[in-house]
Order: structure tokens, then C-alpha cells, then sequence
């Protein structure tokens, strides 16, 4: 018998109104087999409810979900063979380890032998096996995450959906779980799709991101494209935060364009698209990619001088908040080993970047 031809997931103009209120308004989107898909966006951006839709706990207003080619829109939730992750666990209290992640395989129907060979792989594949007795309660909060993790893939799901899993963590656990899950992916190569707010959760494990603003899909790729070319002042203050640079365009061609803010010239790398000449333009630059020095900078196009209003010290750099006459505040950061000015609110510093590291931006 042939194998069914995987086309993945795909959602075609799917919105979900709760009165006036489109919480996902016209939704298309395409997750390809064995891929790591993150929905991002503030609180309110419709990230939670694309994926409850996907799931079947959310009923569509309009449009259409489909799996390989085939609708599931109307699909009850127990019948499309997803994986869940929630935010709070949701594991049995009442049952050890072994038992929570053998129980979606005894309510299939599965024999004892199959239940206990299919448990012992999931409890090696998250390196559990030593704490297979254990209950819940007995166990840290990580260990209950990966107690989850294999749970949802005990029956082989066609897609595991992912609920802001690690926001009850510890920053460190976090970080730790990020690794684990990015590798676990790689290992098991089920679709992931995964929702969360937090941009670092995003950009180290994604294949591909969706941004989300109001319902509606900003921006989507890989998470390196996004951050270096966010599209829209929105995208690049939510990665993370940029300086916004808005200015007037002077000279133009393929190559480059040089522009002014506040009479101040700068250059930018690349065509300025359909922006001519004496029109508006605002620049995106984000703070790690602005050099700072104690001396004037010899030739460099993009320099300005300034002065350190204040900066925060966290380990590993230095965050300044650096005051200037042509742009007004501007925020860098740099690593604190080498750091080549010495951090003092009041004491004057000099601000470069290469043309190619700023990029233009909608005013969105």
C-alpha cells in the first residue's frame, strides 16, 4: 500500500471573531513536515488561538484547516492525533511518571508489551528512566516538562502543539530546556508548532517564525532574516528593540542611498526600493551593532558624538543609554570584556556603524 503523501499543515484564510473582536483575522499559513514553527506576538496578538484552532479546541469563524491535503476544520480535537504541551503540565497527580506517559497509549487500546517497550523509549529519549516510580509532586518542575513532553509523543502524533511550555520555568531551566527541546526535535521529527512571547525562546529554536500583531501574520522566516531584516518598525522593536532613525533621503541609486536626520548626513548599504529623493525614510538599527569609543572616529561615514546618560551592567555587557543632539537617545549594547569605553554617566563617547548594519523599515 503507498504511503499517504505528507503536505503538512496549511490553514487558508481562517478568522475567529468573538463579537466585533477578531482575535485571528484571515489567517494563511503552511507548516511543512519535521518542521519547528514558532508563533510570536505580544499578549492579545492571536498567537494562543491559532493553535487552539489547530488543535480543535477553537471552532473557526471562517476558513479552513487542512492536513495533508485533507480538511479537519470540524475534525473533533481527539480525532486529529496532535500531541499537547501545556503551560501548566497537566499531568496526573495520582499517577508516577511511567503511568502519566503510558496513559494516552492504554485509552488507544494498545497491549501491555507495546504500552511498556513504547514508555521505556520515551522515558530514555528525555532521560527519565531513573525517576519512572516517581509521582508528580515528587519531581522538579524541568523534570515535569520532559514528563509532558513524552506523554504528548507517546502515540506518535502527526503535529505536537506547544503552549508557552517553559514560562513557568526559572531563566536558567529555561535556557536548559530550550537546548533540550531544539535537540529533541531534531531527534524525533514530528512537526513542532510552538507559541510563546518571549523572542529567545524564538530565534534559538525555530526553523521558522510568524509574527503576530492583532490577529494577523506581520512578518514570517527564518529567525536570523527576521532580525537582521525585520519589515516594519513593529517587528524590530519586538526582536528585541532597535534605534529608530527617521530622516530624509538626499541621493539614491542601486547601490546605496545617503539620507539626513536633523541635518545630520548618514549613508545606508542597499537600494532605497521605491523611495526617492527628498521623501521620508526610517532606519532600524539595532543596539548590539553600534560601536562605541572614547576618541573621534577617523573617516568613518555614520558617526556621532554623544554623551552617557546612563547604562546597566549585566554580566556578560553593558546596555548605555547614550544622549546625542542629531538623534536624541540611542541605546548600545557591547560586551562587558571588551568594552572600549569606560562606563561613566556624564563622559563623552563617539557612535559608529558600518551602512550595511541599519536597515530601512516601515513606519507601521
Amino acid at each position: 500500500m503507498a504511503t499517504p503523501e505528507r503536505r503538512g499543515l496549511e490553514l487558508r484564510n481562517v478568522s475567529k471573531f468573538y463579537g466585533d473582536i477578531a482575535a485571528m483575522d484571515d489567517v494563511s499559513l503552511t507548516v511543512e513536515p519535521g518542521r519547528f514553527l514558532t508563533l510570536l506576538g505580544p499578549s492579545g496578538s492571536g498567537k494562543t488561538t491559532i493553535l487552539m484552532s489547530i488543535a480543535g479546541f477553537v471552532q473557526p469563524s471562517r476558513g479552513d484547516i487542512l492536513l495533508d491535503g485533507k480538511t479537519i476544520t470540524g475534525l473533533p480535537a481527539e480525532k486529529r492525533n496532535f500531541g499537547m504541551v501545556f503551560q501548566g503540565y497537566a499531568l496526573f497527580p495520582n499517577m508516577t511518571v511511567g503511568q502519566n506517559i503510558a496513559f494516552p497509549l492504554k485509552v488507544r487500546g494498545l497491549d501491555a508489551n507495546m504500552i511498556g517497550s513504547r514508555v521505556t523509549s520515551l522515558l530514555e529519549l528525555v532521560r527519565m528512566g531513573h525517576l519512572k516510580a516517581r509521582r508528580p509532586n515528587e519531581i522538579s518542575g524541568g523534570q515535569q516538562q520532559r514528563v509532558a513532553l513524552a506523554r504528548a509523543l507517546a502515540f506518535q502524533p502527526d503535529l505536537l502543539l506547544l503552549d508557552e511550555p517553559l514560562s513557568a520555568l526559572d531563566r536558567k531551566l529555561r535556557a536548559e530546556l530550550q537546548w533540550e527541546l531544539k535537540s529533541l526535535h531534531e531527534r524525533v521529527g514530528t512537526t513542532f508548532i510552538y507559541v510563546t512571547h518571549d523572542q529567545d525562546e524564538a530565534l534559538s529554536m525555530s526553523d521558522e517564525i510568524v509574527i503576530l500583531r492583532d490577529g494577523k501574520i506581520v512578518q514570517r522566516g527564518a529567525p536570523p532574516d527576521l532580525y537582521n531584516r525585520p519589515a516594519s518598525r513593529f517587528v524590530a522593536n519586538f526582536l528585541g528593540g532597535s534605534n529608530f532613525l527617521s530622516g530624509r533621503i538626499e541621493e539614491a541609486d542601486s547601490r546605496e542611498f545617503r539620507y539626513t536626520v536633523n541635518g545630520y548626513p548618514f549613508l545606508q548599504a542597499g537600494p532605497s526600493g521605491d523611495r526617492e529623493p527628498a521623501q521620508g525614510v526610517l532606519v532600524a538599527i539595532s543596539p548590539e551593532k553600534i560601536a562605541m569609543s572614547n576618541t573621534p572616529p577617523d573617516g568613518e561615514t555614520n558617526a556621532i558624538e554623544g554623551r552617557i546618560g546612563s547604562f546597566s551592567y549585566y554580566g556578560d555587557s553593558f546596555h548605555f543609554q547614550v544622549e546625542t543632539e542629531p538623534l536624541g537617545r540611542v541605546e548600545v549594547k557591547t560586551p562587558a570584556w571588551r568594552c572600549a569605553v569606560e562606563p561613566v554617566a556624564g563622559n563623552r563617547v563617539w557612535l559608529t556603524w558600518s551602512p550595511d548594519a541599519s536597515i530601512p523599515v516601515i513606519d507601521d
